[in-house]
């Protein structure tokens, strides 16, 4: 679990600051400033870690503890009690994945940045799976969006206080993961049924350990502020530039991270088509390579919590293609008193959060007319 800690100070709309909030000067959303930006994907160690489940007839039992020992876990249960949205009886299953943002370690070197002891989840997404796990709907929510965070209590055992216009990711920065999930579940009306957390470090070494990830953009991509600089064509990203794009928002696009999102999203689909493609089971050492990765970037919830029941809901999702998932932003309007600021649409929100109660797919309706980034169609699978 990450350490306590709270927004940085002077951030309009976050806790602990007293900064009011400007005027935008037009419709138009403003780039935010270069503070380090990172996001973390996402799916990969769903699709990848179903491959532990190999090793139980390998007779490398040992590998097996090996493997359970790389898992981080954190009982969401036993956090939040029974004052929750009640589990859906539809056969259908919501993860909240969670990229998380460290500035310490292997994670400090990468991304730069002072380490301050504090986690941020600048990657939110809530991922559907519907009854017979052969499509999901994933819905990614804006890191810089304003909401009311309830009441939540750390891993230390402090309870903060509830807030109103706060930031999405300061409920991950204030409380951790328990408070993060609180957070979704109080929006959304809906139950996370799991938990699973990366960060971005671990996320570099799996594409890097999957041999790369081939996309193909259509224009020119350069972030100095990511190291990321690609010419429009088909490339076979590695894992330095893959996180370069997962994290850019000032190399294509308005700046904003909306348009961040869209690359994510698109990336994501680049990825599944490429792990369900690439025979990843082949070779005894590059499944054990990947196994090792996988369980050493993530943080489950834990009922997820061992290489057997992590594998086994891996292994469920291997029917999902790119082509069977549905990838929309929870519906936003930029906030007219703060451009860097997004509010949640909650007529439209309301229509997503009712199809995937009812396990159904969200309508198109729910995401019409809602602000969105200008980064659609730059990356595609290549």
């Amino acid at each position: 679990m990450p350490a306590e800690s709270m927004p940085e100070p002077g951030t309009p709309g976050e806790p602990g600051t007293s900064a009011p909030r400007r005027r935008a000067g037009g419709s138009r959303r403003k780039p935010r400033s270069t503070r380090s930006t990172r996001s973390k994907a996402l799916l990969i160690t769903a699709w990848t870690a179903a491959g532990i489940v190999v090793l139980g007839g390998t007779g490398a039992g040992y590998l097996y503890f090996k493997l359970n020992g790389n898992i981080k876990t954190v009982d969401i249960n036993q956090a939040l009690g029974t004052n929750r949205p009640l589990k859906a009886d539809n056969g259908s299953e919501n993860i909240l994945v969670l990229g998380s943002d460290t500035r310490s370690g292997s994670n400090k070197e990468l991304g730069g940045g002072t380490d301050d002891g504090s986690a941020r989840s600048d990657t939110a997404m809530i991922v559907h799976i519907y009854e017979g796990h052969k499509k999901a709907s994933v819905v990614s929510i804006p890191r810089d969006t304003l909401v009311p965070r309830p009441s939540c209590t750390d891993a230390k055992g402090v309870t903060h206080a509830a807030a109103t216009g706060v930031m999405f990711n300061s409920a991950y920065s204030t409380g951790g993961a328990a408070c993060a999930v609180k957070t979704v579940e109080s929006m959304s009306g809906i139950r996370m049924d799991h938990y699973i957390e990366v960060d971005f470090s671990g996320f570099q070494k799996l594409i890097d350990d999957l041999g790369g990830v081939r996309v193909t953009t259509t224009k020119n991509i350069k972030d100095p502020d990511s190291h990321l600089n690609l010419t429009a064509g088909t490339h076979t990203l590695d894992g330095q530039q893959a996180l370069g794009l997962v994290r850019t928002r000032h190399g294509v696009g308005d700046g904003s991270d909306l348009g961040r999102i869209q690359l994510q999203q698109a990336f994501i689909k680049a990825l599944v088509n490429q792990v369900k493609h690439i025979g990843v089971l082949s070779s005894p050492t590059k499944l054990y390579d990947l196994a090792d990765t996988a369980t050493k970037t993530v943080t489950t919830d834990s009922d997820l919590g061992t290489v057997k029941n992590l594998a086994s809901f891996a292994n469920g999702l291997k029917g999902i293609s790119s082509s069977n998932m549905n990838m929309v932003t929870m519906p936003v309007q930029y906030d007219s008193a703060d451009a860097n600021r997004v509010l949640v649409d909650k007529a439209k929100a309301r229509l997503v959060w009712t199809a995937l109660k009812n396990d159904r797919t969200i309508p198109k309706a729910a995401t019409k007319g809602t602000a969105t980034g200008a980064a659609k169609g730059v990356v595609s699978s290549g």
